[in-house]
């Protein structure tokens, strides 16, 4: 018969039996991969865009970087960032504030659970896109309208890992600090928090990762300006090289955000990371 240890040696994903196991790809390797995964796309779409789709259809590379220099000098591009980035972070917020206590109302009282998941549960299966025409019957063709569809966009995702986070505290921690004589609020502050505070900001980002993919529908509301606007008025017309530079102004911002919010999370919440 085989013995336990032996077993273990042979298991091939083993950190025994391999111990480089974590360090899969060093980190110059990765920045090399990802540069050259990079250029292969660059040049495929160069291919695609001169020889299997119109270039008028499917700009290339080069005619994309041409309109997008043109917005620059035109002065649109920054500001539609602007306009956008602002939407973005209002109805980002609006659904940070919100979702965040209400996801720990909703994991530590089983009462405000049973009332609101019911609705919780429906509501983020409705896809924001649907709002828009209610929000314009609401609000308008102003603001308020397009930071609703970003809010709606953010605040399920927040508030249900803010719930999963709670649902995740350990019962043996809780039990320990109120063996040492724990209050009610020390109890939040010093276990349920910290416990819940990877997760909130876990959904924290993928809120945020969406906000940005719901702003080109929420500038479909009558809007005059921002990213979602050039993609849509381009589109109309035909100027395609300023669709795609708007497009990939916005995913661009997107990875931009995403690596500020990592750092930042790093910088002042790194206690409440877990563990790469």
């Amino acid at each position: 018969m085989r013995r336990r240890s032996d077993v273990l040696d042979l298991d091939p994903v083993s950190p025994r039996r391999w111990p480089g196991i974590r360090v899969l790809i060093p980190r110059s390797d990765a920045v090399a991969g990802s540069a050259a995964s990079v250029l292969a796309v660059v040049v495929l779409w160069q291919v695609a865009s001169t020889s299997w789709v119109p270039s008028i259809l499917f700009p290339t590379p080069l005619q994309t970087l041409h309109g997008w220099a043109a917005m620059v000098r035109e002065g649109v591009l920054l500001y539609d960032v602007g306009v956008s980035l602002g939407r973005i972070a209002i109805g980002f917020l609006l659904g940070t504030l919100i979702g965040v206590p209400l996801g720990i109302a909703m994991g530590l009282f089983r009462p405000i659970a049973v009332v609101l998941e019911p609705y919780v549960q429906f509501f983020r299966f409705v896809p924001p896109v649907a709002w828009i025409i209610p929000a314009i019957l609401w609000f308008g063709i102003g603001e308020t309208s397009k930071i609703f569809v970003i809010f709606y966009t953010t605040v399920f995702l927040v508030l249900l890992n803010t719930m999963a986070g709670v649902a995740a505290i350990a019962r043996n921690q809780i039990r320990s600090a109120r063996c040492f004589g724990a209050s009610h609020w020390q109890l939040f502050l010093w276990v349920s928090f910290p416990a819940t505070m990877p997760y909130v900001l876990t959904g924290m980002r993928l809120g945020m990762g969406n906000s940005f993919a719901a702003v080109v529908g929420a500038e479909f509301i009558a809007a005059q300006a921002g990213l979602g606007f050039v993609i849509i008025e381009s589109g109309t017309w035909m100027a395609t090289d300023r669709m795609f530079a708007g497009m990939l102004t916005l995913g661009l911002l997107g990875i931009l955000a995403d690596q500020l919010f990592r750092a930042l999370s790093r910088r002042w919440a790194s206690r409440y990371l877990m563990p790469s």
